[in-house]
């Protein structure tokens, strides 16, 4: 079995097996429009059960709606070269996995899937559907993508999705964030969410003595001892990094979670969808 086809069964296994029960979508509860309260009747949905009035009144009540409104969702892939990287598996690879977990949840809530990749620049999209040939699709583009030496311009991101996202969206933002995004004029418009998927060894590296690194990015060598105290002056540099990303992204008023490229990215997305 190819890696793609691993990940579309573990990522579809994961959605339509695991997130059950009261949890049907990570994004279940989204998109209904409120009329009235009604006295429950067999047959009613139990999850639109108005618990609080129930125990009032001694009766179930359930929430009426007028209709359940499709979402946009949109899943954008950031691979530039840094995601070039992993001790256990690729970065690239876990933005693969994140990708698919998102979009057969999507389908699964029959909502509306669109995809992005970008680097500087556009790389490609794909138009809102329903199709589930679309999640292959998009997930076989991101593992097969060269991403080295491409850079990240979120400006470029930012400005690219505010002209052409005219409806209201949900926008789920994948990559390492190295470089700090400006969100707050999209997010005016839409729902940002940034998922940052690292790997342990890039945010607190072993001492490794004399040894030349290439950064997967710029193509550039460097070379040096790398021993306990320029270890742990990088650590030092990565976590001031990721405080101010964390103090943009909540000043943008953007929900985020880290994901780990040894960790379960199910997990991770449930907490941060259940957390809402």
């Amino acid at each position: 079995m190819s890696k793609l086809q691993k990940i579309l069964v573990r990522a579809r296994r994961q959605v339509f097996s695991e997130m059950v029960g009261n949890n049907p979508s990570i994004f279940q509860g989204e998109g209904y429009d409120f009329i009235e309260l009604r006295e429950y009747m067999p047959g009613d949905d139990i999850r639109h059960i108005d618990w609080n009035i129930t125990a009032k009144l001694q009766k179930p009540y359930i929430k009426v709606f007028r209709e359940e409104r499709e979402l946009n969702i949109v899943v954008v892939s950031v691979l530039n070269g840094s995601v070039h990287f992993g001790s256990k598996k690729f970065k690239q690879e876990v933005i693969a996995e994140v990708s698919a977990l998102l979009s057969f949840s999507t389908l699964k809530n029959g909502d509306l899937l669109s995809s992005y990749i970008f680097t500087d620049r556009m790389i490609s999209h794909s138009r809102p559907s329903k199709k589930l040939h679309q999640i292959q699709k998009n997930v076989d583009e991101i593992l097969n993508f060269d991403a080295i030496g491409e850079k990240v311009d979120f400006k470029a991101l930012s400005d690219t999705l505010f002209k052409r996202l005219k409806r209201k969206s949900l926008i789920l933002v994948v990559g390492d964030f190295f470089e700090i995004p400006d969100f707050k004029l999209l997010a005016k418009k839409h729902e940002v969410i940034a998922l940052i998927v690292r790997d342990h060894l890039e945010e607190k590296p072993p001492k490794m003595g004399f040894s030349s690194l290439v950064d997967p990015e710029s193509g550039a060598t460097l070379e040096g001892d790398f021993n306990a105290s320029s270890v742990e002056t990088y650590a030092k540099k990565v976590h001031a990094h990721d405080r101010a990303l964390y103090k943009q992204l909540r000043k943008d008023q953007i929900r985020f979670t880290k994901i780990y490229t040894d960790t379960n990215a199910s997990v991770a997305l449930r907490r941060l969808f259940e957390g809402k």
